[in-house]
């Protein structure tokens, strides 16, 4: 098979700079034997000559025994519990612990410490589980975690 040697005036393929596509394109300069500059077809604009991308191979699918072995001191995944769910479990486990007479009625002016039990006319009886700064604390009730506001 004979191919015929490229020269100036030539129609070829050329990735287009203005297009962005591949078209053709005629051969604008050469040095020696090499394409240099190219004036495309479509658009007639003069670019440096950038040859079109190779066509891809398809790879073939993998296979699961190919597959690199995982490192078998990864534990499993666990599915995490619903918040909610896990902040009723935590009540019903420390409800009967609970001494109601000892519980402070709720102020929004008012001090109270951690794991201190308090009366809020809304929400009924709780346990202050953190007292973030400034001015808020976490308390759980049997709805779930609430946002107070304290001193």
């Amino acid at each position: 098979m004979s191919t015929k040697k490229l020269s100036a005036g030539d129609i070829i393929e050329s990735r287009c700079t203005k297009c962005r596509e591949v078209l053709n394109h005629r051969i604008v300069a050469m040095v020696e034997e090499k394409v240099v500059r190219v004036e495309c077809n479509t658009c007639n604009g003069v670019h440096n000559y950038y040859p079109p991308p190779p066509e891809k191979v398809a790879k073939a699918p993998r296979v699961a025994a190919a597959a690199k072995p995982r490192s078998t001191s990864a534990t499993p995944r666990v599915s995490r519990k619903d918040p909610v769910e896990a902040e009723r479990e935590e009540w019903a486990s420390l409800n009967p612990t609970f001494d109601l007479e000892k519980a402070l009625p709720y102020a929004m002016d008012g001090r109270f410490p951690v794991k201190r039990l308090i009366l809020h006319p809304s929400f009924g009886v709780g346990i202050v589980k953190a007292v973030i700064i400034p001015n808020k604390m976490q308390v759980l009730f049997q709805d779930g975690i609430k946002l107070l506001r304290c001193q």
